[in-house]
């Protein structure tokens, strides 16, 4: 079984609440997530304890440049960013290296499933 997890508790609530329905990653993550994987989506830091929140199934696995994220990646990754300056900052604090509009990201598309 895969994992998508979130490690700011900034994301417990867009998750739940199904206002966080797009992952941002960077690099190409294609040989790992697919279309139709079903995965975990948890919460905790790295290398510690994390709470399973529900499963979901990958609904598309895209990967292509910061500069072409739309408008609506943005905003389903995280409700409160607009730009594409926004999520180049994200991903420079979160991964530690300086990202680009050229850099390329792996954008994951998923849904709830109820159990």
């Amino acid at each position: 079984m895969f994992a998508l997890n979130f490690y700011s508790d900034l994301y417990e609530e867009f998750l739940r609440s199904n206002r966080k329905t797009v992952t941002v990653r960077l690099g190409d993550k294609s040989a790992k997530y697919s279309d139709g994987m079903v995965v975990w989506i948890t919460v905790g830091p790295r290398f510690g304890r994390r709470t399973k929140l529900y499963s979901a199934i990958l609904d598309r696995v895209e990967v292509k440049p910061v500069s072409e994220l739309s408008p609506r990646d943005i905003e389903r990754e995280n409700p409160e960013m607009r730009l594409h300056d926004d999520v180049i900052a994200l991903l420079t604090r979160i991964y530690g290296e300086f990202v680009t509009p050229a850099h390329l990201v792996t954008v994951i598309y998923f849904s709830r499933i109820d159990e």
